[in-house]
């Protein structure tokens, strides 16, 4: 793989990405040009994101390898990693971004002032670079400055609507994820100081020393307790999730689409490598750290989907089942398998592909609707918008785990994996009451929507959908389908790349 194009892509990715952040400020704001800039940038880097993933599968056995910054060697450099776990998401991150944009075109010129569409366009771009970045790291010091890259970018994000509530939504991000910051950055240092190393693979091997000796087992466990906690606050796993429905409610469509289906991944992506590739399952499971996250996961899972049978905003509603939805990764982590974050791993591609689907349909309903977001206002937007609506259904029905549809696929497999744990009743129960509860308040949306009311249709004026629209729904609703009737080849490409993360 050295000395082949495909050996530069993990880095060219995340460099593309910055440049375009820094030329789009540059870039006139006349014709949507600052967001085109950015669909082509994000595009290009897909299809690298391709282009790696076929160089590193098309053999017969699985290959990863990794790539110096600057061709320094450790302790001077940094690396970054890459195998075909890190190139289908990197792929499924840059196609859904992508989505997320274009389907939002419209919306995203409603609800942002002039202004303020270069601001917006540099802070996808940021997001694309720290999301990808996260992907590929083998260093923990580089993860930690693209979280903060992520951070401040992710805020910004949701503040560039202007408004008072936006504001406040904002805000309130921006503490919890610097408390979540502060918690990682202290267990970095902690590492570094137990271990002498930032590089993953050096650490994991000081770190199976200190365990196989019993020394500083203590400063170990807590270092491993702050960093889970820190990523577990960004991820918006439940119960620190508190801020994910106010920032989702208040946003833009495509800042909602991206926050929820792409930025919450990158750092339970970290978690995962974290775990994986730095600590290991054995001392995991050893610190009990997989039994913690076990029990979160089922909790976010049931309590997610509590809060959103609560709500009347279909915003707000979308963006607690998001925080169910984070509940079934994390349950798939506690698992503490192979098996088991291979459907972690799945349920990423899934959500990362369906949320922002739902995000994309429900912005579009609202805006059939006057731009109304309770979802007794939405009845009848159906007919006014089927486009939207097709998403809006298919993301339920795929979110409720009807077969055929994406999220049957991860939940089979995440079902299939809990058999080889000793909790296995526990997550199944925990897998069937979470699919009701997300029925019982998907179900009556779908009804509302579909529910013909003429005096309401009356007074709709919303223009038809854009043919950019169109098209994304058309995507998104395409990998839907695919992903839940042929994704049989996808969960065994994820979990051959599992096993050499």
């Amino acid at each position: 793989m050295t000395g082949t194009f495909a050996y530069n892509i993990p880095f060219v990715s995340i460099f593309v990405m910055m440049i375009a952040a820094i030329i789009t400020p540059l870039v006139p704001n006349k014709n949507r040009l600052p967001e085109k800039l950015s669909c082509l940038a994000v595009g290009f880097v897909g299809l690298m994101s391709a282009y790696l993933l076929y160089a590193l599968t098309s053999g017969s056995q699985t290959v990863s390898f990794n790539f110096p910054m600057g061709h320094f060697p450790a302790p001077w450099g940094n690396e970054l990693r890459a195998g075909p776990l890190e190139a289908v998401l990197s792929l499924v991150f840059c196609v859904a971004m992508l989505l997320s944009l274009t389907g939002n075109f419209s919306s995203t010129a409603e609800d942002i002032a002039p202004k303020r569409r270069n601001i917006f366009c540099v802070l996808v771009n940021l997001l694309t670079a720290s999301l990808l970045a996260l992907t590929y790291t083998n260093d923990l010091f580089t993860a930690y400055v693209f979280i903060e890259i992520n951070t401040i970018a992710a805020c910004a994000i949701v503040a560039v609507k202007e408004g008072p509530e936006t504001a406040r939504a904002a805000l309130r991000y921006l503490v919890m994820s610097l408390v979540g910051s502060g918690l990682v950055m202290i267990a970095i240092c902690l590492l570094y100081d137990l271990t002498g190393h930032l590089l993953m693979q050096n650490m994991h091997r000081a770190i199976t020393e200190l365990v196989a000796t019993r020394r500083y087992m203590m400063p170990l466990t807590v270092s491993l307790a702050l960093i889970t906690a820190g990523l577990a606050i960004k991820s918006a796993l439940y119960p620190f999730a508190s801020w994910l429905p106010d920032a989702h409610g208040s946003s833009t469509n495509a800042s909602s689409a991206i926050l929820s289906g792409l930025v919450l991944k990158g750092h339970i992506f970290t978690v995962i490598k974290i775990f994986y590739r730095v600590f290991g399952l054995d001392v995991i499971h050893l610190l009990r750290m997989d039994t913690v996250i076990f029990i979160l996961g089922i909790t976010a899972m049931i309590m997610g989907s509590v809060h959103a049978l609560r709500q009347k905003n279909v915003k707000r509603m979308i963006a607690w089942s998001s925080v169910a939805q984070v509940g079934y990764i994390f349950m798939g982590v506690g698992l503490n398998t192979t098996a088991g974050i291979a459907a972690a791993c799945l349920h990423i591609i899934v959500h990362a592909c369906v949320k922002p689907m739902l995000f994309t349909a429900a912005g579009g309903l609202s805006n059939a609707a006057g731009h109304k977001k309770g979802l007794h206002a939405l009845m009848g937007t159906f007919y006014v918008n089927i486009w939207a609506g097709l998403g809006l259904i298919a993301g339920a029905c795929s979110m409720m785990g009807i077969p055929g549809f994406a999220g049957f696929a991860s939940k089979l497999s995440l079902t299939l994996a809990s058999f080889d744990h000793s909790a296995v009743v526990w997550a199944l129960a925990a897998l069937a009451a979470s699919s009701v509860l997300n029925a019982l308040y998907y179900v009556p949306a779908v009804i509302v929507v579909l529910t013909r009311n003429k005096d309401a249709q009356r007074n709709f004026t919303a223009p038809s959908p854009t043919l950019s629209y169109k098209l994304s729904m058309f995507v998104f609703l395409a990998l839907n389908f695919y992903l839940g009737l042929f994704c049989v080849p996808l969960l065994r490409l994820i979990t051959r790349g599992v096993n050499v993360l």
